[in-house]
């Protein structure tokens, strides 16, 4: 892990497209403002955490959503 001490309306760059700049201080919060292009998601860790739960729930329902279609398709070709 990279840390790095920045005080307020400092930045710091990640590539060439993303600057998280230091908006406030206010006791033990942190504002950060970040500048991203569309194409590149930023969300908070536990909305990130939440939104990969619930892809991993739709895949796994998904695919028993298919099997079981597929299971009735052969039964119903063997009648």
């Amino acid at each position: 892990m990279l840390v790095l001490a920045r005080k307020r309306d400092q930045s710091i760059m990640i590539g060439d497209e993303v600057e998280v700049i230091v908006v406030d201080v206010h006791g033990d919060q942190v504002k950060l403002g970040i500048t991203a292009p569309r194409q590149i998601p930023v969300h908070r860790k536990e909305v990130y955490e939440e939104i990969q739960r619930e892809n991993i729930r739709a895949a796994a329902e998904t695919k028993h959503d298919k099997l079981s279609v597929l299971g009735d398709l052969f039964k119903s070709k063997k009648k």
